[in-house]
Protein backbone atom coordinates (compact mmCIF):
# COMPACT_ATOMS: atom_id res chain seq x y z
CA UNK A 1 0.00 0.00 0.00
CA UNK A 2 1.32 3.17 -1.12
CA UNK A 3 -0.74 6.00 -0.03
CA UNK A 4 -0.52 8.44 2.83
CA UNK A 5 -3.74 6.70 3.70
CA UNK A 6 -2.40 3.57 4.53
CA UNK A 7 0.34 5.11 7.22
CA UNK A 8 -3.07 4.97 9.43
CA UNK A 9 -2.59 2.18 11.83
CA UNK A 10 -6.23 0.64 11.94
CA UNK A 11 -5.85 0.11 8.37
CA UNK A 12 -2.48 -2.51 9.21
CA UNK A 13 -5.10 -5.52 9.87
CA UNK A 14 -7.04 -5.65 6.68
CA UNK A 15 -4.76 -8.21 5.17
CA UNK A 16 -5.65 -9.86 8.89
CA UNK A 17 -9.31 -9.39 8.42
CA UNK A 18 -8.94 -10.98 5.23
CA UNK A 19 -7.32 -13.95 6.36
CA UNK A 20 -9.61 -14.94 9.14
CA UNK A 21 -12.92 -14.35 6.39
CA UNK A 22 -11.70 -16.73 3.78
CA UNK A 23 -11.03 -19.19 6.55
CA UNK A 24 -14.35 -18.80 8.18
CA UNK A 25 -16.29 -18.38 4.92
CA UNK A 26 -14.29 -20.54 2.55
CA UNK A 27 -17.20 -23.03 2.15
CA UNK A 28 -19.84 -20.71 2.00
CA UNK A 29 -17.79 -18.81 -1.21
CA UNK A 30 -16.73 -21.94 -2.99
CA UNK A 31 -14.68 -20.94 -6.45
CA UNK A 32 -14.86 -17.20 -4.99
CA UNK A 33 -10.96 -17.75 -3.61
CA UNK A 34 -9.34 -16.31 -6.87
CA UNK A 35 -11.81 -13.41 -7.49
CA UNK A 36 -11.37 -12.08 -3.37
CA UNK A 37 -7.43 -13.13 -4.13
CA UNK A 38 -7.59 -10.46 -7.31
CA UNK A 39 -9.66 -7.73 -5.41
CA UNK A 40 -7.41 -7.68 -2.71
CA UNK A 41 -4.50 -7.22 -4.76
CA UNK A 42 -6.48 -4.32 -6.90
CA UNK A 43 -7.14 -2.36 -3.35
CA UNK A 44 -3.61 -2.93 -2.02
CA UNK A 45 -2.35 -1.56 -5.54
CA UNK A 46 -4.79 1.67 -5.07
CA UNK A 47 -5.13 2.24 -1.53
CA UNK A 48 -7.62 3.97 0.18
CA UNK A 49 -9.00 6.56 -1.91
CA UNK A 50 -7.50 10.81 -0.81
CA UNK A 51 -7.70 13.83 -1.58
CA UNK A 52 -5.21 13.54 -4.74
CA UNK A 53 -7.37 12.06 -6.81
CA UNK A 54 -9.86 13.97 -8.91
CA UNK A 55 -12.90 12.06 -8.01
CA UNK A 56 -12.01 11.89 -4.29
CA UNK A 57 -10.61 15.79 -4.35
CA UNK A 58 -13.93 17.51 -2.83
CA UNK A 59 -14.41 14.63 -0.15
CA UNK A 60 -11.49 13.79 2.36
CA UNK A 61 -12.65 9.60 3.98
CA UNK A 62 -9.13 9.98 5.82
CA UNK A 63 -11.35 10.99 9.29
CA UNK A 64 -13.68 7.92 8.45
CA UNK A 65 -10.90 5.71 7.89
CA UNK A 66 -8.80 6.69 11.46
CA UNK A 67 -11.27 4.53 13.83
CA UNK A 68 -10.38 1.19 15.13
CA UNK A 69 -13.01 -0.58 13.57
CA UNK A 70 -14.67 -4.06 14.66
CA UNK A 71 -15.53 -6.22 11.89
CA UNK A 72 -18.86 -7.55 11.40
CA UNK A 73 -18.71 -11.43 11.39
CA UNK A 74 -22.01 -12.71 13.43
CA UNK A 75 -23.48 -15.35 12.00
CA UNK A 76 -27.09 -14.34 12.71
CA UNK A 77 -30.11 -16.46 13.50
CA UNK A 78 -32.39 -13.88 14.60
CA UNK A 79 -31.32 -13.32 18.55
CA UNK A 80 -34.41 -11.76 20.36
CA UNK A 81 -32.63 -8.51 20.77
CA UNK A 82 -33.05 -8.10 16.76
CA UNK A 83 -36.56 -8.00 17.30
CA UNK A 84 -36.53 -4.69 19.08
CA UNK A 85 -34.24 -3.81 15.86
CA UNK A 86 -36.72 -4.62 13.10
CA UNK A 87 -39.92 -4.08 14.83
CA UNK A 88 -41.36 -1.52 12.83
CA UNK A 89 -41.47 -0.63 9.09
CA UNK A 90 -43.06 2.28 7.09
CA UNK A 91 -47.06 2.19 8.02
CA UNK A 92 -49.42 1.15 5.53
CA UNK A 93 -46.35 -0.48 3.10
CA UNK A 94 -47.34 -4.00 1.95
CA UNK A 95 -44.03 -5.47 1.43
CA UNK A 96 -41.94 -8.12 1.55
CA UNK A 97 -39.19 -6.88 4.42
CA UNK A 98 -35.69 -8.36 3.93
CA UNK A 99 -33.46 -7.55 6.85
CA UNK A 100 -29.86 -7.05 7.41
CA UNK A 101 -28.05 -6.67 10.37
CA UNK A 102 -24.66 -4.77 10.47
CA UNK A 103 -24.48 -6.36 6.37
CA UNK A 104 -25.77 -10.05 7.23
CA UNK A 105 -28.82 -11.39 6.61
CA UNK A 106 -31.08 -12.33 9.41
CA UNK A 107 -33.18 -15.07 9.26
CA UNK A 108 -35.55 -17.50 11.43
CA UNK A 109 -35.65 -20.94 9.79
CA UNK A 110 -34.15 -20.49 6.18
CA UNK A 111 -31.74 -17.74 4.90
CA UNK A 112 -32.77 -18.28 1.38
CA UNK A 113 -36.45 -18.44 -0.14
CA UNK A 114 -37.88 -19.78 -3.34
CA UNK A 115 -41.42 -18.72 -3.97
CA UNK A 116 -44.22 -20.31 -6.08
CA UNK A 117 -43.76 -18.20 -8.84
CA UNK A 118 -40.08 -18.87 -9.15
CA UNK A 119 -38.38 -15.55 -7.69
CA UNK A 120 -35.81 -16.34 -5.04
CA UNK A 121 -35.08 -14.08 -2.49
CA UNK A 122 -32.70 -14.43 0.39
CA UNK A 123 -29.06 -14.46 1.66
CA UNK A 124 -26.32 -13.75 -0.74
CA UNK A 125 -23.82 -16.48 0.87
CA UNK A 126 -26.31 -19.12 0.69
CA UNK A 127 -27.57 -18.41 -2.74
CA UNK A 128 -23.35 -19.08 -3.57
CA UNK A 129 -24.51 -22.37 -2.45
CA UNK A 130 -27.42 -23.62 -3.68
CA UNK A 131 -27.68 -21.67 -6.58
CA UNK A 132 -23.78 -21.16 -7.63
CA UNK A 133 -24.26 -21.30 -11.63
CA UNK A 134 -26.88 -18.16 -11.60
CA UNK A 135 -24.51 -16.11 -8.82
CA UNK A 136 -21.53 -16.71 -10.24
CA UNK A 137 -22.83 -15.94 -14.17
CA UNK A 138 -23.45 -12.08 -12.68
CA UNK A 139 -21.74 -11.98 -9.71
CA UNK A 140 -18.32 -9.52 -9.90
CA UNK A 141 -19.05 -8.75 -13.78
CA UNK A 142 -20.25 -4.73 -12.58
CA UNK A 143 -18.71 -3.67 -10.00
CA UNK A 144 -15.59 -2.74 -11.44
CA UNK A 145 -12.57 -3.37 -8.63
CA UNK A 146 -9.68 -2.58 -10.84
CA UNK A 147 -10.40 1.27 -10.64
CA UNK A 148 -12.60 1.29 -7.50
CA UNK A 149 -10.65 1.11 -4.26
CA UNK A 150 -14.13 0.29 -1.93
CA UNK A 151 -15.61 -1.72 -4.58
CA UNK A 152 -12.14 -3.95 -4.71
CA UNK A 153 -12.67 -4.20 -1.02
CA UNK A 154 -15.74 -4.84 -0.56
CA UNK A 155 -15.42 -7.67 -3.27
CA UNK A 156 -12.41 -8.88 -0.82
CA UNK A 157 -14.25 -8.60 2.37
CA UNK A 158 -18.00 -9.01 2.34
CA UNK A 159 -19.38 -11.47 4.51
CA UNK A 160 -23.21 -11.33 3.09
CA UNK A 161 -26.04 -9.22 1.59
CA UNK A 162 -29.43 -10.16 -0.53
CA UNK A 163 -29.84 -12.27 -3.17
CA UNK A 164 -32.72 -11.59 -5.62
CA UNK A 165 -33.14 -13.42 -8.67
CA UNK A 166 -36.88 -13.04 -10.25
CA UNK A 167 -37.42 -15.22 -13.66
CA UNK A 168 -38.62 -14.31 -17.00
CA UNK A 169 -41.97 -12.35 -17.62
CA UNK A 170 -42.73 -12.48 -14.02
CA UNK A 171 -43.55 -9.11 -11.85
CA UNK A 172 -42.51 -9.78 -8.17
CA UNK A 173 -46.39 -9.10 -6.34
CA UNK A 174 -45.14 -6.50 -3.72
CA UNK A 175 -42.05 -4.41 -3.13
CA UNK A 176 -39.21 -5.75 -1.61
CA UNK A 177 -37.77 -3.79 1.29
CA UNK A 178 -34.40 -4.13 2.35
CA UNK A 179 -33.40 -2.40 5.38
CA UNK A 180 -29.75 -2.75 6.66
CA UNK A 181 -29.79 -2.00 9.90
CA UNK A 182 -26.35 -0.64 12.31
CA UNK A 183 -26.02 -0.41 15.58
CA UNK A 184 -23.55 -2.16 18.28
CA UNK A 185 -21.81 -1.57 21.71
CA UNK A 186 -18.85 -0.70 19.28
CA UNK A 187 -17.36 1.38 16.17
CA UNK A 188 -18.10 -1.32 13.29
CA UNK A 189 -16.87 -1.82 9.81
CA UNK A 190 -19.66 -3.28 8.22
CA UNK A 191 -19.11 -4.77 4.06
CA UNK A 192 -22.28 -5.84 2.77
CA UNK A 193 -22.72 -7.22 -1.37
CA UNK A 194 -26.13 -7.32 -3.49
CA UNK A 195 -26.98 -8.93 -6.36
CA UNK A 196 -30.28 -8.20 -8.18
CA UNK A 197 -31.18 -10.49 -11.29
CA UNK A 198 -34.23 -9.50 -13.31
CA UNK A 199 -34.89 -11.63 -16.64
CA UNK A 200 -36.44 -10.61 -19.68
CA UNK A 201 -40.04 -8.97 -19.30
CA UNK A 202 -39.61 -9.04 -15.19
CA UNK A 203 -40.79 -6.50 -12.79
CA UNK A 204 -39.16 -5.48 -9.51
CA UNK A 205 -40.22 -2.65 -6.58
CA UNK A 206 -36.91 -2.13 -4.41
CA UNK A 207 -37.09 -0.20 -1.30
CA UNK A 208 -32.93 -0.11 0.32
CA UNK A 209 -32.97 1.22 3.65
CA UNK A 210 -29.64 2.00 5.27
CA UNK A 211 -30.22 3.18 9.11
CA UNK A 212 -28.46 3.29 12.41
CA UNK A 213 -30.44 2.65 15.72
CA UNK A 214 -28.07 4.08 18.15
CA UNK A 215 -24.97 6.88 17.81
CA UNK A 216 -21.91 4.68 17.87
CA UNK A 217 -19.62 4.82 15.21
CA UNK A 218 -19.47 2.74 12.10
CA UNK A 219 -18.11 2.53 8.17
CA UNK A 220 -20.19 0.77 5.87
CA UNK A 221 -18.87 -0.15 2.35
CA UNK A 222 -22.39 -1.33 0.44
CA UNK A 223 -22.11 -2.84 -2.88
CA UNK A 224 -25.25 -3.46 -5.56
CA UNK A 225 -24.57 -5.00 -9.23
CA UNK A 226 -28.09 -5.19 -10.71
CA UNK A 227 -29.20 -6.95 -14.15
CA UNK A 228 -32.19 -5.77 -16.29
CA UNK A 229 -32.12 -8.04 -19.08
CA UNK A 230 -34.63 -7.38 -22.16
CA UNK A 231 -37.86 -5.75 -21.21
CA UNK A 232 -37.43 -5.89 -17.55
CA UNK A 233 -38.30 -3.25 -15.26
CA UNK A 234 -36.87 -1.74 -11.96
CA UNK A 235 -38.08 0.87 -9.65
CA UNK A 236 -35.74 1.74 -6.81
CA UNK A 237 -35.34 3.78 -3.99
CA UNK A 238 -32.43 4.12 -1.80
CA UNK A 239 -33.46 5.91 1.37
CA UNK A 240 -30.51 7.11 3.85
CA UNK A 241 -30.76 8.07 7.28
CA UNK A 242 -27.66 7.47 9.29
CA UNK A 243 -26.24 9.39 13.04
CA UNK A 244 -23.70 11.74 12.42
CA UNK A 245 -20.93 9.20 13.40
CA UNK A 246 -21.46 6.70 10.93
CA UNK A 247 -20.05 7.04 6.96
CA UNK A 248 -21.48 5.60 4.38
CA UNK A 249 -20.28 4.32 1.49
CA UNK A 250 -22.93 2.84 -1.18
CA UNK A 251 -22.43 2.04 -4.52
CA UNK A 252 -25.01 0.71 -7.16
CA UNK A 253 -23.84 -0.93 -10.86
CA UNK A 254 -26.63 -1.30 -13.28
CA UNK A 255 -26.28 -3.21 -16.27
CA UNK A 256 -29.26 -2.49 -18.81
CA UNK A 257 -30.35 -4.33 -21.31
CA UNK A 258 -32.54 -3.62 -24.49
CA UNK A 259 -36.02 -1.54 -23.75
CA UNK A 260 -34.83 -2.47 -19.82
CA UNK A 261 -36.28 0.79 -17.60
CA UNK A 262 -34.68 1.61 -14.46
CA UNK A 263 -36.17 4.66 -12.22
CA UNK A 264 -33.34 5.16 -9.22
CA UNK A 265 -34.65 7.46 -6.37
CA UNK A 266 -32.00 8.27 -4.07
CA UNK A 267 -33.03 10.00 -0.89
CA UNK A 268 -30.55 11.70 1.75
CA UNK A 269 -32.01 12.85 4.63
CA UNK A 270 -29.25 12.34 7.39
CA UNK A 271 -25.50 11.27 8.02
CA UNK A 272 -21.81 12.20 9.14
CA UNK A 273 -20.44 11.46 5.47
CA UNK A 274 -22.08 9.59 2.68
CA UNK A 275 -20.90 8.91 -0.82
CA UNK A 276 -23.24 7.35 -3.19
CA UNK A 277 -21.82 5.94 -6.82
CA UNK A 278 -24.17 5.04 -9.01
CA UNK A 279 -22.87 3.77 -12.33
CA UNK A 280 -25.53 2.56 -15.20
CA UNK A 281 -24.58 1.16 -18.97
CA UNK A 282 -27.74 1.31 -21.11
CA UNK A 283 -25.98 -2.01 -22.90
CA UNK A 284 -28.97 -2.55 -25.38
CA UNK A 285 -31.19 -0.59 -27.68
CA UNK A 286 -34.43 1.54 -26.25
CA UNK A 287 -33.17 1.23 -22.65
CA UNK A 288 -34.15 3.77 -20.44
CA UNK A 289 -32.85 5.37 -17.25
CA UNK A 290 -34.40 8.04 -14.93
CA UNK A 291 -31.48 8.81 -11.87
CA UNK A 292 -32.80 11.38 -9.43
CA UNK A 293 -32.16 12.48 -6.25
CA UNK A 294 -32.68 14.93 -3.16
CA UNK A 295 -30.45 15.11 -0.55
CA UNK A 296 -30.51 17.54 2.90
CA UNK A 297 -27.64 18.82 5.11
CA UNK A 298 -27.25 20.81 7.89
CA UNK A 299 -24.41 20.84 10.30
CA UNK A 300 -21.29 19.46 9.58
CA UNK A 301 -22.90 16.66 7.54
CA UNK A 302 -20.81 15.86 4.00
CA UNK A 303 -23.09 14.56 0.71
CA UNK A 304 -21.01 13.15 -2.31
CA UNK A 305 -23.19 12.12 -5.27
CA UNK A 306 -21.40 10.70 -8.35
CA UNK A 307 -23.25 9.48 -11.13
CA UNK A 308 -21.84 8.07 -14.44
CA UNK A 309 -24.51 7.42 -17.02
CA UNK A 310 -22.71 4.97 -20.26
CA UNK A 311 -24.98 5.60 -23.60
CA UNK A 312 -23.41 2.03 -25.14
CA UNK A 313 -26.04 1.85 -27.43
CA UNK A 314 -27.81 3.85 -30.45
CA UNK A 315 -31.55 4.99 -29.16
CA UNK A 316 -31.43 5.21 -25.46
CA UNK A 317 -32.51 7.86 -23.04
CA UNK A 318 -31.74 9.21 -19.82
CA UNK A 319 -33.15 11.91 -17.21
CA UNK A 320 -30.95 12.74 -14.11
CA UNK A 321 -32.16 15.26 -11.52
CA UNK A 322 -30.34 16.09 -8.12
CA UNK A 323 -31.39 18.65 -5.77
CA UNK A 324 -30.24 19.36 -2.61
CA UNK A 325 -30.57 22.27 0.33
CA UNK A 326 -27.60 22.76 2.44
CA UNK A 327 -27.54 24.78 6.06
CA UNK A 328 -25.20 25.52 8.60
CA UNK A 329 -21.41 24.57 7.52
CA UNK A 330 -23.01 21.20 5.31
CA UNK A 331 -21.06 20.07 1.84
CA UNK A 332 -22.12 18.54 -0.34
CA UNK A 333 -20.49 17.19 -4.29
CA UNK A 334 -22.35 16.68 -7.29
CA UNK A 335 -20.45 14.90 -10.12
CA UNK A 336 -22.64 13.67 -13.23
CA UNK A 337 -21.04 12.07 -16.08
CA UNK A 338 -22.94 10.89 -19.06
CA UNK A 339 -20.91 9.33 -21.96
CA UNK A 340 -22.02 8.84 -25.27
CA UNK A 341 -20.08 6.60 -27.01
CA UNK A 342 -19.27 6.48 -31.29
CA UNK A 343 -22.24 4.28 -31.79
CA UNK A 344 -25.03 5.30 -29.48
CA UNK A 345 -26.40 7.67 -32.11
CA UNK A 346 -30.41 9.29 -31.54
CA UNK A 347 -29.31 9.20 -27.90
CA UNK A 348 -31.18 11.67 -25.47
CA UNK A 349 -29.90 12.18 -22.36
CA UNK A 350 -30.78 15.47 -20.01
CA UNK A 351 -28.89 15.91 -16.19
CA UNK A 352 -29.51 19.02 -14.27
CA UNK A 353 -28.42 19.43 -10.35
CA UNK A 354 -30.03 22.53 -8.41
CA UNK A 355 -28.86 23.17 -5.08
CA UNK A 356 -29.95 26.23 -2.18
CA UNK A 357 -27.71 27.31 0.19
CA UNK A 358 -29.16 28.76 3.53
CA UNK A 359 -25.97 29.93 5.08
CA UNK A 360 -22.55 31.72 3.49
CA UNK A 361 -20.43 28.71 5.35
CA UNK A 362 -22.15 25.81 3.35
CA UNK A 363 -20.96 24.50 0.30
CA UNK A 364 -22.01 22.50 -2.98
CA UNK A 365 -19.40 21.71 -5.41
CA UNK A 366 -21.05 20.85 -8.80
CA UNK A 367 -19.54 18.92 -11.70
CA UNK A 368 -21.92 18.03 -14.42
CA UNK A 369 -19.89 16.91 -17.39
CA UNK A 370 -21.21 15.41 -21.20
CA UNK A 371 -18.92 13.47 -23.15
CA UNK A 372 -19.87 12.99 -26.41
CA UNK A 373 -18.80 10.61 -29.37
CA UNK A 374 -21.43 10.51 -31.64
CA UNK A 375 -22.85 12.95 -33.90
CA UNK A 376 -26.94 12.60 -33.98
CA UNK A 377 -27.88 13.72 -30.10
CA UNK A 378 -30.02 15.58 -28.22
CA UNK A 379 -27.87 16.06 -25.10
CA UNK A 380 -27.91 19.18 -22.18
CA UNK A 381 -26.37 19.73 -18.57
CA UNK A 382 -26.61 22.37 -16.16
CA UNK A 383 -25.91 23.45 -12.61
CA UNK A 384 -27.42 26.24 -10.37
CA UNK A 385 -26.73 27.34 -6.48
CA UNK A 386 -28.76 30.07 -5.30
CA UNK A 387 -30.59 31.01 -2.07
CA UNK A 388 -34.82 30.97 -1.54
CA UNK A 389 -36.78 33.49 -4.07
CA UNK A 390 -37.11 36.32 -2.23
CA UNK A 391 -40.17 37.58 -4.38
CA UNK A 392 -41.53 34.16 -3.69
CA UNK A 393 -41.21 34.55 0.28
CA UNK A 394 -42.46 37.73 0.17
CA UNK A 395 -46.11 36.78 -1.58
CA UNK A 396 -45.82 33.48 0.94
CA UNK A 397 -45.69 36.53 3.77
CA UNK A 398 -48.34 38.67 2.82
CA UNK A 399 -50.89 35.65 3.21
CA UNK A 400 -49.92 35.64 6.55
CA UNK A 401 -47.75 32.67 7.39
CA UNK A 402 -44.49 33.14 9.36
CA UNK A 403 -41.00 33.66 8.17
CA UNK A 404 -39.91 30.67 9.37
CA UNK A 405 -43.11 28.65 7.99
CA UNK A 406 -42.73 30.58 3.84
CA UNK A 407 -39.42 29.27 4.36
CA UNK A 408 -40.16 25.91 4.90
CA UNK A 409 -42.44 25.98 2.50
CA UNK A 410 -40.50 27.14 -0.33
CA UNK A 411 -37.46 24.49 0.43
CA UNK A 412 -40.10 21.72 0.75
CA UNK A 413 -41.83 22.85 -3.04
CA UNK A 414 -38.20 22.47 -4.21
CA UNK A 415 -37.60 19.16 -3.32
CA UNK A 416 -41.09 17.83 -4.13
CA UNK A 417 -39.92 17.60 -7.47
CA UNK A 418 -38.04 14.75 -7.13
CA UNK A 419 -40.25 13.26 -3.94
CA UNK A 420 -43.53 13.46 -5.69
CA UNK A 421 -41.92 11.25 -8.52
CA UNK A 422 -42.10 7.94 -5.68
CA UNK A 423 -44.44 6.02 -7.40
CA UNK A 424 -45.69 4.22 -4.02
CA UNK A 425 -48.17 5.99 -2.00
CA UNK A 426 -47.70 5.26 1.63
CA UNK A 427 -43.64 5.56 0.95
CA UNK A 428 -44.57 8.85 -0.75
CA UNK A 429 -46.41 10.12 1.86
CA UNK A 430 -43.89 8.96 4.87
CA UNK A 431 -40.73 10.69 2.86
CA UNK A 432 -42.61 13.74 2.67
CA UNK A 433 -43.54 14.00 6.16
CA UNK A 434 -39.98 13.50 6.71
CA UNK A 435 -38.94 15.91 4.81
CA UNK A 436 -40.91 18.68 6.46
CA UNK A 437 -39.74 17.45 9.32
CA UNK A 438 -36.03 17.40 8.34
CA UNK A 439 -36.48 21.35 7.25
CA UNK A 440 -37.67 22.05 10.54
CA UNK A 441 -34.74 20.70 11.79
CA UNK A 442 -37.07 18.18 14.08
CA UNK A 443 -35.33 14.87 13.33
CA UNK A 444 -34.32 12.70 16.20
CA UNK A 445 -32.22 9.57 15.32
CA UNK A 446 -35.51 7.59 15.87
CA UNK A 447 -37.81 10.15 13.54
CA UNK A 448 -35.26 9.80 10.98
CA UNK A 449 -35.42 6.36 10.62
CA UNK A 450 -38.19 5.16 7.70
CA UNK A 451 -39.07 2.52 9.57
CA UNK A 452 -41.11 4.36 12.23
CA UNK A 453 -42.78 2.35 15.19
CA UNK A 454 -45.10 4.06 16.07
CA UNK A 455 -47.62 6.36 13.95
CA UNK A 456 -45.96 9.55 12.91
CA UNK A 457 -47.04 13.01 14.19
CA UNK A 458 -47.96 14.46 10.58
CA UNK A 459 -47.01 17.78 9.59
CA UNK A 460 -50.35 19.06 7.38
CA UNK A 461 -50.59 21.88 5.08
CA UNK A 462 -51.31 22.82 1.83
CA UNK A 463 -49.43 24.22 -0.78
CA UNK A 464 -50.49 25.82 -4.37
CA UNK A 465 -47.53 25.04 -6.53
CA UNK A 466 -48.57 27.32 -9.14
CA UNK A 467 -48.20 30.53 -6.33
CA UNK A 468 -44.50 29.40 -5.35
Amino acid sequence: MSTEMNSIPALKSIPKWYKTILAKEGRAFAGLQNLRSVALDDFNRLGFPHKKLEKWRNTDPKTALSFDYSMATDDLRMPEILNEVFECEVHELDSFIINLYKGRFVYKDNPIYTLENGVIVGSLSAAFEVYPDLVNKHFGKYAITEKNAFQALNTALFLDGLFVYVPKNVAFSKPLQLINAVGTTEDVFVQNRNLIILEPGSELTLIQCDDSYNYKRSLTNSVTEIVLGANASLDHYRLQNINNNSTLISSLAIEQECDSRLSSNSIILNGGLIRNETYTKLNGTGAHADVLGVYLADKNQHIDNQVFIDHAMPNCTSNEQFKGILDDYARAVFNGHILVRKDAQKTEAFQNNANIILTDKAMINSKPFLEIYADDVKCSHGATVGQLDDSALFYIRQRGISEDNARMLLMYAFAAEVTSEIRIDSLRDRIEDMVKKRLRGELSICDQCVLQCSSPEKYNFEIDMSKI
